[in-house]
């Protein structure tokens, strides 16, 4: 299991990584080998405003369907289709081509109560 360290976290086990006014969001390694085999991604319409804490889409997996939550607040810019053509590359690389969103950052204080990295493997390791 992989932990990168550029990354934010939440409880809910998204990802976002941060690049100026932008996030990229997708699911963690540790996410994506609880839920098994991903069939299929649902994901929002370009344009979309997303709140921190709510659920922006869902994910299909063998096991279970589960929401994904939106890191932070913000306004989608673009969705990742390849997920939605090949939902196993959520499997195959979570941290890579397997992410779901790239969103503008709406409000850039709320990163702060995003986990780090080592908080993030504390609430794995539970």
């Amino acid at each position: 299991m992989t932990f990168p360290e550029n990354l934010k976290y939440t409880k809910d086990h998204e990802w976002m990584r941060i690049e100026g006014e932008f996030g990229w969001v997708g699911i963690t390694d540790y996410a994506q080998g609880e839920l098994g085999d991903v069939v299929f991604v649902e994901l929002p319409a370009v344009g979309t405003k997303v709140q921190q804490g709510k659920s922006f889409g869902t994910i299909e997996a063998v096991k279970a369907v589960s929401d994904l939550y939106a890191p932070v607040s913000g306004e989608v810019v673009e969705i990742n289709k390849d997920v939605q053509s090949a939902p196993d590359a959520v499997n195959k690389d979570p941290y890579g081509k397997g992410w779901m969103i790239k969103m503008k950052v709406g409000n850039a204080g709320e990163v702060g109560v995003l986990l780090n990295v080592d908080a993030y493997k504390k609430l794995v390791a539970k």
